[in-house]
Parts: C-alpha cells; structure tokens; sequence
C-alpha cells in the first residue's frame, strides 16, 4: 500500500501531444501564396479548412471557363452571394457589359462594379482563410495567382431587446448584442462625430476574438489609450470568448475584491464614459462593453440619475450610499452590539433581543454566519435555475426557511430582521460586481466584529478603507473625486449637482479639452431681474451678431456727435429695455 502511495506521490513526466501550434500553423498558410492553377488553388483552400461540409465551392461557368465560389455555410449570407453568382451565371449581362472573360485581369474583375459593398484581394491562403472566417465569399480563377474576397457577412445574430441587468425607469430601452458591428453602430448613432475613434485588434490564436478601443480623440488622455493598446497587445491566449477574459487580464489589481474595469450592457452608459474622457473596449460575442478607468464613484451611479431631474437623482443616490453602508456593516455591528456593547441599547429593546435569543443555541456569531450563508445559497440558486423557477425559490424559500428557523429556535426573529434588510440594501448598488464585493467583505466584518466588538469594525473599516487608497485604475486613483480631494469634482460623485452647475469633466483623467458645456446654462424665470441684467451686461461686454453690430453702430454716433454720450446708468437701462423686448 506504502509502495503504491510513494508511486502516486512522484511526480508523473507531462505528456504533450505532437501538435502544431495554432500560429505556426496559420504562419505556414501565411507564407503560401494561392497557385495560379484553379483547381490547385481550390484544393489547398479546403485542405486547410480541414474539408470541412460547411465550406461550400460553387462552379460559374463564363466564356468556356470556370469561375469557383468559395463560402462558410452559415457565416455568409447566402443572399447575398446569391446575387453574386446570379450576376455572374443567370442574368450574365453584368460580365457582357464589362467585357470580362476568364482571362480577364484581376484587377478589371475588382472594378466591374459585382453586387457587393466590399472587394479587395488576397495573395496567400492564410489572407483567404482567414477571409472565409470571417463570413467573406472567395472568388478564385484561372491563372489568377490571387483571390478575390467579397463581403458576405451575414450570420444569425440577436435582436436589439431591452438589458437584463440594469434596467431603468427612464432612458433608453436598447442594449448590445453579440455582433460587433451592431454594437459599434450603437455608438456611432448616438457619438456623430469625426473625433470618434475605433481601433481593431484580433485576439485569440484559435478563436480570433475582433476587439475594437473606442474613444474619442482630443477628451480622452493619450497616456491611457497607449496604456490601453499595450495591455491587450501583450495578450497571448488561445481564445477569448467573452470581456471577461480580457478584464482579467488587463485589470490593476488582479487580487483585490473590488472591480477595476468596468463593464455595461448598454450604450448610453458607454458614451457617457467616452464623453468623461473613458476608453470603452466590445468584444464580439458579448453584449457586455468594459470602460476604463473605473473609480468607485462610477460604480454606485445608474444611468438614471442624468435623465431625472437633479433632486430626485440626489435623493436616489443618497440612499444608494446608505444601503451600500448597511449591507457592509448591519450584520457586525449587530454580531457586536449584543456580544459587547449591550449597555448601548434601550432597556426594552435589550431585553427584547434577549428574550429573543433565549432559544438559540450558539452565539450571534455563528447565529449570523449561518443566516448569512443561507441568504447566498438562495441567490445562487435563483440565479442558476430557470427564471421563473428562481424566482420562486428567492421569494419563497427565504419566507419558509426564516419562518420555519425562527419557529425551531435555531435563529432569532430579530437576525432574520437583520439579515433581510442587509439583503434589500444591497440589490440598491447598480454595480453587481461592486455588490458582490461587498458581500464577500461582509462575512469577515462580522468576524471582526465578533472579535473586538466596534473596535474590529473600525479597523476593518480602516484596512479598507486602505485598500482601496492604494488602488488605481490604469493610473488613475480607485477613490478620485474622493481622495485626492478635487472641489470642483464634487458635483459628480457622492452628491449630484444640477446638469447646469457640471460644466468641466472630471479632472484627475486628464483632458486635453476639460470644459464640456457653455457657462451660464442656468434657467432663470422670465421676470427675474438680477438675469435680465446680468444677460445685458454680458452682451454689453462682447455681443454677437446684429446686436453687437447695432452697439457699435451707437457707440460711433455717441462719439462723432458731442453732448449725445449716454451715462452708465442710461446704457443699462437701455440694454435691460432691449433684451425685454428681445425676449417678449
């Protein structure tokens, strides 16, 4: 038995199998341009695609010779390269009119004007299989020694539908999808502007993963657009199949509980951070969009609070803040105050609680770990099961399970009170990568709690509050707006100032162009004197248009005319007169 153990015990040698690498093969095919000879040319496409069914050759037969269509079944939509071969075999006046043959030039092919958005060329067969990849249809000929690569795309793709998981009252209703390009075109339709950058990377050796950095050029600090490029450029892996590969890979601070990229599934969200300076990074295959740098101001923000009016976005938030406070430290500060700090609590609440706890076998401690575990369990299964089954399992379950514990005496009915309202407080944060840091770092507050009493939850407290000081987000600090203390950054952190009072971006990203709206936005009624006047003085000082040419005008005749110059006090009134009447 001893032998057997010791046998086990060593390590075994690694076995590899005799395979080539995913990009020396596509390095080989790299090099190998297409024969001239079209069967050859054919055969080489094929063998490389591993004679798959789903690659699908098409002959056209023109002027005695033979044309062959190369397409992915399913990748390409058939449609279109139906009016491809339409255009070359059925109706054929396309090829008559241009005078192509077979032994037409490549390049008089490339011009015939054929029924497709996009045509270039490709001379080797990794360029075509990486083509055909891609939803592109291959058009190979006769003494060619090149293909011709046509833009088919056109595989099944989701509708644009309403986000899971961040739903609001008011504001858009679309989210991305799966496809890239859908996905980049919900952008561009709400940023219609030149600056607007995308930038194409491909990542994955096997899956070749199309990644696009967005921002826009002249808010956004080059230093991180840089640093973006460089952390997905140094990425070497076999597939990518979802964002989250790539948040973890280029995140700061791969060990911490707290999120430092963030990610959205909706567009207005991501153009709401590329217009404060962000960089936003789509994955195809995902409907989840990241945005860096992130800070955790913007992570206890909804998109709803800029569409709402600001004191309804100021309230709103203010209670965000306090449930974020309560799911953190409800528990412990319970677990503390009846183990410690009982001399705390009203004489009728103590003796309530302690009547309540008479049954119960175990202290507060374990009496929370066990409620607090029995809480995550119920969210994970509601979660995982199908959702109208998960719902029923969150509701229910928690009803009968804390009835039926309470009626046992295993817990008290005051921990359920408590372990319920931790629970609503923390479906108010917006971020759930946030929440379910904050639930991880419950538990070991409840032990510090349990441990030292309010002393252990102020020193948790302050190794947290630690933490996050020492994180940054590609460079730029985990709490700004926060720490280090910025004045003019705080209407946009904790608190929400009116969208009139928000006139630069956030200072610590670092903008070339910090302004973003006109001074002096402020609505004002239409009576309101002290603005009637401040409007003319400021139109005093540098009017445009015809008003100022009409000052200017008065101000020579004031001069050229002696006796004629009007006092301060006239010119004021004259110019409070004008703008009344300008407004009426």
């Amino acid at each position: 038995m001893l032998g057997f153990l010791r046998r086990l015990s060593k390590r075994q040698p690694e076995r590899t199998l005799d395979l080539p690498e995913p990009e020396a093969v596509l390095g080989a095919l790299a090099k190998v341009s297409v024969p001239p000879d079209l069967a050859a040319a054919v055969q080489l496409v094929k063998e490389a695609l591993g004679n798959c069914p789903d690659v699908v050759s098409r002959e056209v037969k023109l002027d005695g010779g033979t044309l062959v269509a190369l397409y992915v079944d399913g990748l390409a939509d058939k449609t279109e390269v139906e009016k491809i071969l339409d255009s070359l075999l059925l109706k054929r006046p396309l090829a008559e009119r241009a005078g192509l043959k077979l032994g037409t030039s490549l390049q008089r092919w490339q011009e015939a004007g054929l029924p497709v958005g996009e045509i270039h060329t490709a001379g080797t067969v990794g360029d075509v299989v990486t083509a055909l990849l891609n939803g592109e249809t291959c058009l190979l000929g006769e003494e060619w020694g090149q293909a011709l690569l046509m833009d088919t795309k056109g595989w099944e793709k989701r509708q644009i539908s309403e986000p899971d998981t961040e739903a609001v009252v008011r504001g858009p209703r679309e989210g991305y999808v799966e496809n890239l390009r859908t996905n980049t075109s919900l952008i561009r339709r709400r940023l219609r502007h030149p600056n607007l950058r995308i930038e194409h990377l491909v990542l994955g050796d096997l899956t070749n993963t199309q990644v696009v950095i967005i921002y826009i050029k002249g808010i956004a600090n080059d230093k991180i657009v840089e640093e973006v490029r460089r952390r997905l450029k140094r990425i070497k892996i076999d597939g990518v199949l979802e964002s989250g590969y790539l948040e973890e890979l280029i995140e700061d601070a791969p060990f911490s509980p707290f999120p430092t990229v963030g990610h959205t599934e909706r567009p207005d969200r991501s153009v709401a951070a590329l217009l404060e300076g962000k960089v936003t990074i789509l994955t195809d295959g995902t409907p989840f969009a990241l945005s860096v740098p992130a800070t955790i101001n913007g992570f206890m923000q909804s998109p709803e609070d800029y569409y709402e009016r600001w004191p309804v976005a100021l309230g709103i938030r203010t209670f965000r803040y306090l449930g974020l406070f309560v799911s953190l430290l409800l528990p412990s500060l319970y677990v503390a105050i009846t183990t410690f700090h009982q001399e705390m609590l009203p004489t009728a609440l103590a003796v309530s609680l302690a009547l309540q706890r008479e049954r119960v076998p175990y202290p507060a401690v374990v009496e929370a770990f066990l409620m607090q575990i029995t809480f995550e369990l119920l969210v994970e299964a509601g979660v995982r099961l199908p959702r109208p089954l998960g719902q029923a399992i969150g509701i229910v379950g928690a009803l009968v399970i804390g009835e039926a514990a309470v009626r046992a005496g295993l817990i008290s009915a005051a921990m359920v009170i408590v372990i319920s309202a931790t629970a609503i407080s923390s479906f108010t944060i917006p971020s759930f990568d946030l929440a379910i840091a904050v639930r991880m770092l419950r538990l070991p507050m409840i032990l510090f709690g349990a441990v030292l009493g309010l002393f252990g939850i102020f020193t948790g407290l302050l190794l947290i509050l630690i933490h996050l000081t020492t994180l940054r987000s590609f460079g730029v600090p985990y709490l700004a707006g926060i720490a280090p203390f910025i004045p003019r950054d705080q209407k946009d952190t904790v608190f929400r100032s009116p969208w009139w009072a928000m006139r630069t971006r956030p200072e610590l990203v670092g903008f070339t162009d910090l302004k973003r709206q006109a001074d002096d936005l402020k609505p004002h009624a239409p009576g309101d004197r002290r603005a009637i006047a401040e409007e003319a003085e400021a139109e005093a000082k540098g009017g445009t248009g015809t008003e100022q040419k009409a000052a200017a005008g008065r101000r020579d005749e004031n001069e050229k005319v002696p006796g004629k110059a009007a006092s301060p006090g006239q010119a004021t009134r004259r110019r409070v007169r004008r703008v009344r009447r300008k407004r009426q």
